[in-house]
């Protein structure tokens, strides 16, 4: 299979297929090295097909993401790119252990994306998961992730409160 074709050929784009490529992708290192590849794509169709089904290979095969963390970290701050790829990246982080080298970075951009009301409501709650995970490694960001959730809940959408009141049950104790 030619993961870049099948991404590309079908004008709707579906569920079934994401599936049957990550399915494909999850068979070989070289073949998810090849979705890897169509994820960071500047092609921006490509990008935004080729995220949904990096997230369901994750899933399948977590294993066969763990040599990409750094490069999920690093889209989370890209600008520029389909929400699809920032999302689906923040999708897979808050689901898989983070080695130490990337929580820096995973912080300053998560507590970025939850901040900035601009971005889409599904990239923000991923983000809070991600910061909820890493207060149970830094305690002393508890503060910081309960304040902005607090000072936000009023202008938020109900997908954000949820999320946010979910965290402030756990991180208030």
């Amino acid at each position: 299979m030619n993961i870049k074709t099948e991404l590309l050929t079908d004008p709707r784009h579906s569920k079934l297929i994401a599936m049957r490529i990550a399915t494909y992708a999850c068979t070989s290192d070289a073949a998810f090295k090849e979705l890897m590849h169509c994820f960071l794509s500047d092609d921006f169709r490509l990008a935004q097909r080729a995220a949904y089904s990096v997230s369901i290979g994750s899933k399948q095969k977590p294993a066969a993401i763990q040599p990409y963390i750094g490069v999920l970290v690093s889209q989370l701050k890209r600008t520029g790119i389909h929400d699809a790829v920032i999302r689906n990246s923040a999708r897979v982080l808050e689901d898989i252990s983070i080695p130490e080298e990337f929580h820096g970075e995973l912080m300053d951009a998560c507590f970025a994306l939850v901040q900035n009301r601009q971005t889409a409501i599904a990239i923000r709650a991923f983000s809070l998961t991600i910061l909820f995970n890493l207060c149970k490694i830094y305690p002393e960001i508890k503060n910081e992730l309960r304040v902005i959730i607090e000072e936000s809940m009023e202008f938020e959408t109900p997908a954000f409160r949820s999320r946010g009141k979910k965290i402030l049950k756990y991180i208030a104790v």
